[in-house]
């Protein structure tokens, strides 16, 4: 036996061995134990790292310990290939994506037998290959003919570097996580798949995730986000037409004090005049650090105490919730109380804390107003109020639902707005349609022309 150890010289002849026995292979045994071993392909960006030595041997490991074991192992490998870097590095370096990414492919194929590693090569996938993303595609037209896959306009996360759409969650203080160029929001047709037909499945799924943590179900309950509230109409002043809303806190209806619609609503053509001004808005939509809005020179009536109301284009509002448009009662939603500071607008009490209203006194039926305590200070000067109060509590200055319980007064305001044809009780989902366009060339096609 040598001294030394020397893997130059051992590991290939046992690579040669293993390779011309097809020790690897999976064979179908229907009678014997399966064991499916799968680790996370890599993306084929030329060299193996550390990262991914560590993944594979621990792979490695599980599935040699099972065929020991007595169990027929399918462990398979494969690439995930197509995206975003691989299309700018093709470009960088003057050659065909499909010519870099199978080149790396070749590379990184050569490291990972080098390793030793127990792969049966006879299954190896490349999501870029045509023979693998016809599924991708097979999958799309199965969705597409059930009207889970549709086309529609949409505000998006643009980078204007990459040149491509961005997820959410590659946005990390409005810029990309790629580049760290400025991400912009920019109307583009895109695809979506309607995970929405889903919602209420997913949510009551998530009561079976036995053995998960609890802050990891609580994040996926909240990421379905159900609300249970009404969709209420606010007549135009002056045109025939109605601004429908969707809220969860009905209570509050009474201290709308203005309106604010979304950049996309499909009124806002009818409502705004100044294209700059909207132009600056959409610019800014769904950021929620800079609270923007734009005047339409139009108002609502509120339905409950017909009041006049002016109605704002706000960046703050989404086209993807709800309605794309809300009552906005800066008394008790603090993003609405830091807009109505910035323009100057009411703020109007409507909800006080149960415990306060010792110090309250009720007005009589169709009587005149009598407080006492703090209140008159907090209920008619909306400069001594420093921020909105957003908890349950007891209505004031709400007509005949005064002095009732937020949540009984949801029940019967609710019921109002049915039977007086303002509305109708609805369930909503924070769940949006999920996007899939990108603006790129190397990636699975969608099969549409």
């Amino acid at each position: 036996m040598e001294e030394r150890y020397n893997p130059q010289k051992v590991e290939p002849k046992w690579h040669r061995y293993w390779e011309e026995r097809k020790l690897y292979k999976t064979e179908l045994k229907p009678s014997d134990k399966k064991f499916y071993c799968l680790e996370m392909f890599p993306y084929p960006s030329g060299k193996i790292h550390m990262g991914h030595v560590r993944n594979y041997a621990i792979g490695d490991v599980i599935a040699r310990y099972k065929k020991m074991r007595g169990y027929n192992v399918l462990h398979p490998m494969g690439w995930d290939a197509f995206g975003l870097p691989a299309e700018n590095a093709a470009i960088e370096h003057g050659v065909h994506p499909s010519e870099w990414t199978y080149d790396n492919i070749d590379y990184m194929k050569k490291q990972l037998n080098r390793m030793g590693l127990s792969y049966d090569w006879d299954r190896e996938i490349n999501t870029c290959s045509p023979e693998y993303y016809k599924w991708n595609q097979w999958f799309f037209i199965k969705m597409f003919e059930r009207g889970l896959a549709y086309r529609k306009s949409s505000y998006v996360n643009w980078c204007p570097s990459c040149v491509t759409v961005l997820a959410n969650e590659q946005v990390i203080d409005e810029r990309c996580w790629r580049c760290d160029s400025v991400v912009i929001q920019k109307e583009l047709e895109q695809w979506f798949l309607k995970i929405t037909d889903y919602a209420e499945e997913l949510l009551q799924a998530c009561d079976e995730l036995k053995g998960w943590p609890e802050k990891v179900v609580t994040m996926q309950r909240n990421w379905i986000g159900k609300s249970i509230g009404v969709e209420a109409d606010f007549k135009i002043e002056d045109i025939e037409e109605k601004i429908r809303i969707f809220t969860t806190r009905q209570d509050t209806l009474f201290g709308a004090t203005f309106m604010c619609i979304a950049p996309a609503h499909p009124l806002v053509g009818k409502l705004v005049s100044d294209k700059d001004g909207l132009e600056r808005i959409r610019a800014r939509y769904g950021r929620m650090d800079e609270k923007l809005g734009l005047f339409t020179g139009h108002y609502a009536i509120n339905p409950m105490n017909d009041e006049r109301i002016p109605i704002y284009v706000a960046n703050l509002v989404l086209m993807e919730y709800g309605t794309g448009a809300i009552m906005s009662v800066p008394a008790h939603d603090q993003r609405d109380f830091d807009f109505a500071k910035k323009y100057g607008l009411p703020i109007r009490v409507v909800i006080v804390p149960e415990e306060s209203t010792r110090s309250l006194t009720l007005p009589p039926r169709g009587g005149g107003q009598r407080w006492g305590g703090d209140f008159q200070l907090r209920t008619y000067n909306s400069s001594l109020i420093e921020e909105a109060y957003e908890g349950e509590g007891i209505l004031v200055n709400s007509g005949q639902f005064s002095g009732l319980r937020s949540d009984i007064a949801r029940q019967k305001i609710a019921k109002f707005i049915e039977e007086n044809g303002l509305g109708k009780s609805v369930v909503n989902y924070k769940l949006r349609d999920w996007g899939i366009s990108r603006q790129r060339y190397w990636g699975t096609p969608i099969p549409v022309v």
